[in-house]
C-alpha cells in the first residue's frame, strides 16, 4: 500500500491514464444503443426520397381550386387512388384531382393537397370529417369532390429532401446513439453501424456480514446494497453492468471469484475491503497479484484526502491487464467514489470526450455554517434549486446515511483549503441528475 496522500485529482488522473477505448464493432442498430460512433455518417439518399402528401386529401392543380369558396366550391373529377406504398401514379390533368393518403406520393400535375375536412369527401353533401376507404364509393357519391378553400403551391406536401438530402452529414463520429438517432440510421437505410461497444462493468462487494436483499437477516448481518447501487450506476453511466453476489472475507475466494469474472469484464469495480482492518479482504487478496514484467500491473491501495472515501484502490489485473477500482464499503463512500472515478472510467472507455458529470455554482442554504477537516476535499450530499441557483445540505455527513443520499440530486464540494461553509455563500456544486 502506498504511503502517499493522493489528492482527488491525481488519483483520478492516473485512473484515466490507464483507460484505452474499447475497440470499435459492427452492431445492429439496436444493439448500437447506448453506443458512440466512430465514423461520420453521409446520407446515401434524400428524406423524403420523393415528394409526399402530409394530409389525407386531394391532389390537385392550384389554378382549379384558385376561386373555391364554401358557397362556390370548386368541383373537380376524381381520377382515381393514391395510397401510401401503392403502384403505378396517376396524372392530374385540368379539372382533376387524386384521392391520396398521408405519406404517399404526389402525382404527376399535382402542385398541392387539399385536406379531405376542405371538401365533400366525394359525397355531394357537407363538409366531410375523415378519408372513406381508398376504393369506396359511398351512396350518392359520384366521381367528382367539391373543394371549399383555395390552396398555395405546395401546400400539405413533404418536399424530396426536405428532411436531409443525399450527402448530407447525417450524424458525426463521436455521437451517443439514442432513439432518434436510431431511428435516423434505419430511415437512411443503414442496418448496421460501427461504433465503440458498452463497457462491461463487473460490480462485487465483499463481506462476510453481507445478505442478499430478500433473504432474512440473523444477528450482525446487513443487507448487500453496494453491489446493487454501483450496478445501477455503472449502467446509468452507459455500461453493461453485472452484479456478483457479496464475496466472504477469504481472500482465496475473492480471487478466484475476480479471476471467474474477467472473461466479461472490460472493467472490474469492488466495493469493502480497502481499509486498515483486520479482515481487509480486497488488498490481502490483490495486492500481489501484479505482472512483475508489466510496468504498472497489479494493484495499488492508497488514502486520498477527500471525505468521504479516503481509502482508494486502483490497477490492472489478469492477462488482459483489466482495470479494476476498489471502492470503501461504506455506501456513501463507494457512491461518490464512483460518481468521482468509476464514472468518468466508463465513460473513457466508451470514448466519449466528456467524461464528468456537470459542476455549477450555487448558494448555500443551510441553518448553520458547514465543516470540512483541512486538508481534504468534502463531499456532501445536497438538493440543488436550479431556478434559485442554491443548493440545501441533504443529511449529514456520515458515510452510512443511505437514506439522504437516496434524497440528493448533488454533491456539495468544499475545498482542501475550505474548513467551512457560511449560509448565502457560493459553493461549488456536482450535479447528478
Amino acid at each position: 500500500m502506498s504511503s502517499t496522500i493522493w489528492s482527488v485529482d491525481d488519483h483520478l488522473e492516473d485512473v484515466l491514464a490507464a483507460i484505452r477505448p474499447l475497440e470499435p464493432i459492427e452492431l445492429h442498430l439496436l444493439e448500437a444503443q447506448g453506443c458512440v460512433l466512430v465514423e461520420d455518417i453521409t446520407v446515401p439518399v434524400a428524406l423524403p426520397p420523393f415528394d409526399n402528401s402530409s394530409m389525407d386529401g386531394y391532389a390537385v392543380r392550384t389554378a382549379d381550386v384558385e376561386q373555391a369558396t364554401e358557397e362556390f366550391p370548386a368541383v373537380l373529377t376524381v381520377i382515381g387512388d393514391v395510397a401510401a406504398g401503392g403502384g403505378a401514379l396517376l396524372e392530374v390533368g385540368p379539372g382533376q384531382a387524386a384521392r391520396i393518403m398521408t405519406g404517399a406520393p404526389l402525382p404527376a400535375g399535382a402542385e398541392a393537397v387539399i385536406p379531405v375536412e376542405w371538401t365533400d369527401g366525394g359525397t355531394g353533401q357537407g363538409a366531410a370529417t375523415t378519408m372513406l376507404p381508398a376504393g369506396s364509393s359511398p351512396e350518392g357519391a359520384g366521381g367528382e369532390v367539391r373543394i371549399h378553400r383555395s390552396v398555395t403551391a405546395g401546400a400539405h406536401i413533404r418536399i424530396r429532401g426536405s428532411d436531409v438530402r443525399a450527402g448530407d452529414l447525417a450524424l458525426a463520429r463521436g455521437t451517443v446513439l439514442g432513439p432518434p438517432q436510431i431511428g435516423l440510421l434505419a430511415a437512411i437505410g443503414r442496418g448496421t453501424v460501427r461504433v465503440r461497444p458498452r463497457p462491461r462493468v463487473v460490480v462485487l462487494s465483499t463481506g462476510s456480514e453481507l445478505v442478499q436483499p430478500g433473504e432474512s437477516l440473523s444477528e450482525g448481518q446487513i443487507y448487500d446494497s453496494n453491489s446493487y447501487s454501483l450496478a445501477a450506476a455503472a449502467r446509468d453511466a452507459g455500461a453493461l453492468s453485472y452484479r456478483v453476489g457479496a464475496v466472504t472475507d477469504d481472500a482465496d475466494e475473492l480471487r478466484s471469484t475476480i479471476e471467474d469474472q474477467l472473461i466479461r469484464a472490460d472493467l472490474l469495480v469492488t466495493t469493502g475491503g480497502v481499509s486498515v482492518g483486520a479482515y481487509d479482504v480486497v488488498k490481502e487478496a490483490l495486492a500481489s497479484v501484479g505482472d512483475a514484467d508489466e510496468p504498472g500491473s497489479g494493484i495499488d491501495f492508497r488514502t486520498l484526502a477527500m471525505q468521504p472515501g479516503k481509502p482508494q484502490g486502483f490497477g490492472t489485473i489478469g492477462p488482459e491487464h483489466t482495470p479494476l477500482l476498489a471502492l470503501p464499503g461504506n455506501p456513501v463512500s463507494s457512491y461518490v467514489s464512483f460518481e468521482l472515478f468509476v464514472r468518468p472510467a466508463i465513460r473513457a472507455l466508451m470514448g466519449l470526450e466528456d467524461l464528468h458529470r456537470p459542476r455549477v455554482r450555487a448558494t448555500l442554504r443551510a441553518e448553520r455554517a458547514l465543516s470540512s477537516p483541512s486538508g481534504r476535499r468534502q463531499f456532501l450530499r445536497g438538493a440543488y434549486d436550479p431556478v434559485e441557483g442554491a443548493v440545501t445540505p441533504v443529511g449529514g455527513s456520515g458515510s452510512h446515511l443511505v437514506a439522504a443520499l437516496a434524497h440528493a440530486d448533488c454533491l456539495i464540494v468544499l475545498a482542501e483549503a475550505q474548513t467551512t461553509a457560511e449560509p448565502g455563500t457560493e459553493v461549488e456544486v456536482v450535479l447528478l441528475s
